[in-house]
């Protein structure tokens, strides 16, 4: 039985993280790409993972690399239940302090395959709620899953000299972006979305059926560097202050046709925006803002 709690209050834990100062946010991607998808993020008061799509021992080898350990994790933010999304969600039975977020649909569709029962944190998608010292915004996405969705974190307050607003839209696993995502987008200085393949290469791909490259294709599939370009160029702002380029396909896409899909957006946004392609199967050293 899924717990339906909607518990959103702080949760403190009386230890500040060590960020310098001024950096509101640090963000690390763990992973990328059709084996597993994991980020951490890291503010003053909290500690969480954005999915969680690595076995339990994998995700454990890749939190030590990043310098931290699973018990500090404070809790887990899932955009659908994918296993390249969600395969480690099982192992949080050992270490039942860390709260995992995900809409009802989700979290059932992840526990239909777990064993022992998570800690569950119901939320509406289309909610915004605070979970320490982060406000989290969920937004729905087209994709092939139950109720997908994507994120926006926010920390710090805009007129507030000390802790300015800082913010991240987590978007990956799309067909097509709805109005309501560009939004998010607009309203983010760092941004994750995938570029998951190029359509010369996934067409001419012979491992994969027809039926599988209509999936992916699909407008509740996987964006296309040139559809991801198209999202960019139409959301970009003079605010951004970075954009990771994730979960691309191994065989299906190439970093050679990232870049040249996204070299005039690029230089269109200058130095002020710096891009960061991450390789399939790769991750991201820290970066703070």
């Amino acid at each position: 039985m899924v717990n339906e709690r909607s518990v959103f209050g702080w949760r403190g834990s009386g230890r500040g993280l060590g960020l310098p100062p001024h950096m509101a946010m640090r963000l690390q991607i763990l992973g990328s790409g059709s084996a597993g998808n994991c980020a951490l993020l890291q503010t003053e008061g909290a500690r969480v993972l954005i999915d969680a799509g690595f076995s339990w021992r994998k995700l454990n080898e890749l939190l030590r690399a990043a310098g931290t350990r699973m018990e500090e994790i404070d809790a887990v933010f899932l955009t659908h239940e994918h296993g390249d999304h969600a395969a480690g969600v099982d192992g949080f039975k050992k270490h039942p302090r860390a709260e995992i977020y995900a809409n009802a649909s989700t979290a059932r569709a992840v526990q239909a395959k777990a064993g022992r029962e998570a800690t569950w944190r119901i939320f509406e998608t289309g909610t915004t709620f605070r979970f320490r010292d982060l406000e989290v915004t969920s937004f729905s996405v087209p994709h092939d899953a139950q109720e997908p969705v994507g994120f926006r974190f926010a920390h710090g307050h805009a007129d507030d000299l000390f802790a300015p607003r800082r913010s991240l839209a987590w978007l990956t696993d799309l067909g097509h972006a709805p109005g309501h995502v560009h939004r998010h987008l607009r309203e983010s200085d760092v941004v994750v979305v995938e570029s998951n393949h190029c359509p010369k290469l996934l067409e001419a791909d012979h491992r994969r059926p027809w039926s599988t490259k209509q999936r992916i294709s699909g407008r509740h599939g996987h964006l296309s560097n040139s559809a991801a370009c198209e999202l960019l160029e139409a959301t970009a702002h003079a605010g951004w202050r970075r954009v990771f380029l994730t979960h691309l396909s191994r065989d299906c896409n190439s970093l050679a046709a990232v870049e040249q899909s996204f070299a005039p957006l690029r230089a269109r946004l200058g130095t002020a925006c710096a891009f960061e392609v991450v390789a399939p199967g790769g991750g991201t050293a820290a970066w703070e803002w």
